[in-house]
């Protein structure tokens, strides 16, 4: 009987230390990490949140961008710092469930168990993109084309692995088509590419898509979300255009090291939630090609679970490989 009130106690005291802890949070500087170089769209998100999460907590938000290594520098920064709060990940889920799937001994940490997921901010989505001379305005002209020429069209990627290397194998299963793959040491020279008519398809996300139709040299054909998305409405959905199912898009959210005490997780939660709401950051997301979202800390951690397990799937069936 003392052993269990001893227990309850000892529970109760942790409780009141973990809400104390959230109270006094932030104590000092929180550092928001971004994987990549500025001026990127991870770089933009990261600066868009930090801004305004300084001011609601009342103490300066920094961006650090610790580039390199696929974002995996970063990531590995974020895994190994104190679990409290004070330093945070942007991170594009889907990149990092990739690297963890097909450089599962070099990326340092574990998607899925060295991070606590805070909230989800938004979703980039990929478009495919067709060159102006490919004599296909859908994705069932495109398919069409493919069948009747086995082999005959090839698509464009920023590299092995990529997500849209994986978007390219993904639409050739699900389309049962030949396309040879054709990847690129980034999506710049990809893009140059196919507006020269060098490679006749890409799926490109949709921020690449949106600077590079203007110059009428590329179209869309399908944009691969359950929904249109208001920075291209007038492009069909991938289920609109008959490939139900077919969803490719780079998430975005924010996460902490493992460990790091519930209720600053929840704190953290609220906080962005009420950002990605505000009009203006809707706004400069838009403009960046990103639909805003927000979730439930539990909701990114689905998330995360979800990513890695659909990608893997596809990365074994297709059997892709990093360069």
């Amino acid at each position: 009987m003392k052993f269990g009130k001893f227990v309850v106690a000892a529970f109760a005291a942790l409780a009141c230390t973990g809400a104390a802890f959230a109270q006094d949070y932030p104590s000092r500087q929180v550092t928001m990490v971004v994987g990549y170089p500025p001026g990127g769209a991870v770089d933009a998100v990261g600066r868009l949140i930090a801004q305004r999460l300084g001011e609601s907590l009342g103490k300066p938000v920094v961006v650090d961008n610790k580039s390199g290594a696929s974002g995996n520098i970063g990531a590995q920064f974020v895994a190994k710092a104190p679990p409290d709060g004070h330093t945070l990940l942007v991170a594009p889920l889907t990149s990092y469930a990739m690297n963890s799937l097909l450089l599962p001994a070099t990326t340092g940490y574990q998607l899925d168990k060295d991070f606590a997921p805070v909230s989800l901010v938004g979703y980039l989505p990929l478009v495919l993109m067709a060159n102006e001379a490919v004599p296909a305005s859908t994705p069932a002209q495109l398919v069409a084309i493919a069948k009747a020429k086995p082999a005959s069209l090839n698509y464009a990627s920023s590299g092995n692995g990529s997500i849209e290397h994986v978007a390219g194998e993904m639409f050739k299963r699900q389309a049962s088509v030949s396309l040879l793959h054709i990847p690129y040491r980034g999506a710049a020279p990809a893009m140059t590419d196919l507006l020269a008519g060098q490679v006749q398809v890409m799926f490109a996300t949709s921020a690449t898509a949106m600077a590079n139709m203007k110059t009428g040299r590329i179209k869309p054909l399908m944009v691969a979300t359950p929904q249109r998305i208001s920075a291209l409405p007038d492009v069909p959905t991938a289920r609109e255009a008959g490939f139900a199912g077919f969803e490719v898009a780079s998430t975005y959210a924010v996460l902490a090291p493992a460990g790091t005490p519930p209720a600053v997780v929840r704190r953290l939660n609220q906080e962005i939630s009420k950002i990605m709401q505000v009009q203006e950051v809707r706004q400069r997301f838009q403009t960046l090609g990103i639909e805003t979202m927000t979730s439930t800390p539990e909701e990114a951690g689905a998330r995360v679970t979800a990513e890695l397990s659909k990608w893997g799937q596809v990365i074994k069936a297709a059997n892709i490989k990093a360069d």
